[in-house]
């Protein structure tokens, strides 16, 4: 297992504690989750039908603005994680690069599946890659490319995967919403802006082909029915996605104004997570962890430290003295 956020059963380890009294901040994972319905018997007992998939499926593109003149297909699969362990299956292994820093599994997946992986620091330097990944807006420092420099990129490589898990705070970055090109695939998360993760939702969109290869490497019933049911609701209710996206906006703000009052100084971030450049970020940790508060670190990078935004009141007013305490 490479390192990741939400690995709080290592915060208790280390430093103590039971799982309700933490606040675990190390994800960029909303937590003020999308409210669950009802779900019907059905969707526990029964396989999940094409059809229900489908209608998850188009429900997903018309919360993205995607144009119904698309010809692009949609494929939902068990969380964007699912899409990065299949994509690079879908040709023989040749020249990945990745743009980083960024999210570690881009790169094992590739080198699990025998491509030869470079991590690059620049956009134009993934140009002439067979494979070319960079997520959109980047995680963890937030950086963002318009779209019409990936689409100029995406004339540049053999196959262009864009990773939009970040991007419902900001739609106006998607490639979803530009005329479709033959060689990119965009992926989406569910769980992280929803604040759902555990129930495993993602999605890739792209061209029919490399779509329908795509679903062959998945399988049959590639999402759950509770993730149908939970999605389809959750995705076609577009006025909490409108008020969840302004409470997001004024709230990174507040966080912000919290983080200097430590001292630390804004390093990146999007409106899930914030990235803050410290003196010793292995000490400001630990600082947080004595007070039941976990973040990220990370290990090429002394001074950062990323942290989620709270979700109560409770929370932030925990988070406030923790961060004045520092």
């Amino acid at each position: 297992m490479r390192d990741h956020g939400g690995d709080l059963d290592q915060a208790i380890r280390r430093h103590g504690g039971e799982m309700a009294e933490w606040i675990d901040l190390s994800t960029g994972i909303n937590r003020r989750p999308y409210p669950v319905p009802p779900l019907p018997d059905s969707a526990f007992r029964a396989l999940p039908t094409r059809a229900e998939t489908a209608e998850l499926e188009n429900v997903a593109r018309a919360a993205w603005a995607v144009p119904e003149s698309e010809p692009s297909e949609t494929l939902a699969l068990a969380g964007a994680q699912a899409a990065i362990q299949a994509i690079p299956r879908l040709a023989p292994p040749g020249e990945a690069r990745v743009l980083g820093p960024t999210y570690n599994e881009y790169a094992g997946a590739l080198g699990t599946a025998g491509w030869v992986v470079t991590e690059v620091s620049a956009l134009e330097d993934l140009a002439g890659a067979d494979l070319a990944i960079l997520a959109n807006p980047n995680n963890p420092d937030g950086a963002s490319h318009r779209p019409a420099a990936l689409e100029r990129l995406a004339a540049s490589v053999g196959r262009l995967v864009v990773d939009e898990s970040f991007g419902d705070t900001c739609p106006d970055l998607s490639l979803l919403r530009r005329p479709a090109a033959a060689n990119v695939l965009v992926l989406r998360s569910f769980g992280k802006f929803h604040g759902l993760a555990g129930i495993r939702l993602g999605f890739v969109t792209g061209p029919a082909t490399e779509i329908a290869a795509l679903r062959a490497i998945a399988g049959p019933w590639p999402v759950s029915g509770p993730a149908i049911a939970i999605g389809r609701a959750a995705l076609a209710d577009h006025g909490w996605s409108e008020a969840t996206r302004a409470r997001l906006g004024t709230e990174t703000e507040r966080i912000d104004a919290l983080a200097r009052s430590a001292g630390w100084g804004l390093a990146g971030g999007t409106g899930l997570f914030r990235l803050y450049a410290t003196p010793d970020a292995a000490e400001a940790r630990r600082l947080l962890a004595e007070r039941r508060i976990w973040s990220r670190i990370f290990p090429w990078h002394p001074r950062w430290i990323r942290l989620g935004l709270p979700g109560t009141e409770a929370e932030w007013e925990r988070l406030d003295r923790a961060l004045r305490a520092l």
